[in-house]
């Protein structure tokens, strides 16, 4: 009986993933769905991500303060990230002085108040008008006339005098104090008229005067009221820059009887919203967005900001408009890519960095490295070696068939993957070689089948 022939080598195929490579792959799964998740998020909270602006406003009541209610509440209901703190203070002037501190982002301001150096404007709340009433049919003539005349003034209290007297260049002294006084508040034309006053310098809302109906009804009273014009309004514009030219039109104190029958020349003021130069041009374009977008929301009930007016983008307008201002106003918004292109472009590389980190670490760990060619090549040598040991045809049946599963496995670990190319001419050497030696030995058992013992000595190639 035959000696009993060396074991086979066991063939090698691709093993099956451990379980400790599933529960990697597992976890990277979900570590992958997770920092993708994160990141649409992040990146949305980024976008989105609130900025909390200060609002220096004055008295509770006075119009800035329901502004800026109204802004507030607008910013919220058009789900912006801008977000509104309000900064109440004792008046508008310590406002002013708030915001010039640099401890507010917002104010609102009449052109006639102290501009702090670094406000630009993001848009013209409401217009003041100067209306210089005269009793009965008493016309003036002039504005030198109305220097010579005792002068009450209906408006913001002491900035409305001293607006008054700065614009009619009266001087400080005891008796222009005399002539230009501070009417006491809701004291009627004609009782002012009565008192000794021989104009009324009203600065009104420009809203508010066409809403309200106490110039009709003055001037329905016994003798009523003239409306005067102001001859130099032009030339004290351009000598005071806070000073605006306005015009009162036909009509619009008074439909019955009609006053002014005429339109009329004077001069106003200008409420404006305004923001700190330092504010960054995507937070001003955004603010000047939620403004021109909602007036009717931002409007108040006496008429306050019923037509706001974009601001005046020209370099040498008194209070220039914020560049995020100027640039929603002049259509000159960049686009989301314009603005983040750079920085997407930074972002992606850097992804795509990080994504080929992540992905060698993970083919590192769940993937097992493809063998070389070159060493299936020594594994068909170790059957060449058993070849020459062989007695009988089955065990040569045996070796072929273990060489044929070899290059069974190659082709398809070369198509899959997990056998490479490396040392691909050895393997075809090798593979030659021990399949002409198998055929040797065979035919030498057939024409010596009592020599079972005798080896047929064949040359190797060495392992390449």
């Amino acid at each position: 009986m035959s000696a009993e022939a060396p074991s086979p080598a066991p063939i090698r195929t691709r093993p099956p993933l451990a379980k400790s490579n599933r529960a990697q792959i597992i976890v990277f799964t979900l570590l992958t769905l997770f920092l993708s998740a994160l990141t649409v998020v992040g990146g949305r909270l980024w976008l989105r991500n609130s900025e909390t602006l200060v609002f220096a406003v004055g008295d509770a009541g006075g119009p800035e303060t329901r502004f800026a209610a109204r802004l507030a509440t607008v910013l919220k209901t058009n789900s912006s990230k801008l977000r509104l703190k309000i900064a109440p203070n004792p008046d508008n002037a310590k406002a002013l002085a708030q915001f010039e501190r640099r401890d507010a982002a917002l104010a609102v301001l009449r052109t006639d108040a102290k501009v702090p150096p670094r406000a630009r404007a993001i848009a013209i709340l409401e217009h003041d008008v100067v209306l210089v009433l005269s009793p009965g049919g008493k016309k003036i003539k002039s504005l030198s006339e109305l220097k010579k005349k005792r002068i009450a003034v209906v408006g913001d209290g002491d900035n409305s005098v001293n607006f008054v007297r700065s614009a009619l260049e009266i001087s400080d002294s005891p008796d222009a104090a005399q002539r230009v006084q501070q009417a006491p508040p809701n004291t009627p034309f004609d009782k002012l008229f009565a008192s000794g006053f021989s104009a009324v310098v009203a600065i009104e809302h420009a809203s508010k005067i066409v809403k309200d109906k106490t110039y009709e009804q003055y001037a329905k009273r016994s003798g009523g009221f003239t409306l005067n014009a102001i001859d130099s309004a032009k030339a004290l514009a351009r000598k005071y820059p806070a000073i605006s030219e306005e015009t009162v039109s036909t009509g619009m104190l008074s439909s019955s009887p009609a006053i002014p029958d005429d339109d009329v020349d004077t001069i106003g003021l200008e409420w404006l919203l305004v923001a700190q130069s330092s504010m960054s041009t995507t937070t001003a374009a955004e603010l000047a967005r939620i403004v021109y977008e909602n007036k009717s929301e931002l409007a108040l009930d006496n008429g306050f900001a019923s037509k706001i007016e974009p601001a005046a983008t020209d370099k040498d307008a008194f209070i220039i408009a914020h560049q995020g201002a100027a640039e929603y106003i002049n259509d000159d918004t960049k686009s989301f890519m314009d603005r983040y292109s750079d920085v997407m472009y930074l972002g992606a590389a850097a992804l795509s960095i990080i994504g080929s980190i992540f992905a060698a670490i993970y083919t590192k760990i769940t993937r097992i490295a493809p063998e070389k060619a070159s060493e299936l090549a020594g594994r068909i040598l170790d059957i060449g070696e058993r070849v020459a040991h062989t007695t009988c045809a089955d065990d040569l049946d045996q070796l072929q068939d273990e060489l044929e599963a070899i290059l069974r496995g190659a082709v398809i670990g070369l198509r899959d993957g997990t056998v490479s190319g490396d040392g691909m001419e050895t393997f075809k050497l090798g593979y030659e070689l021990v399949r002409d030696e198998i055929a040797l030995r065979r035919d030498h058992l057939k024409r010596h089948p009592a020599a079972a013992d005798d080896n047929l000595v064949v040359v190797k190639t060495a392992n390449g």
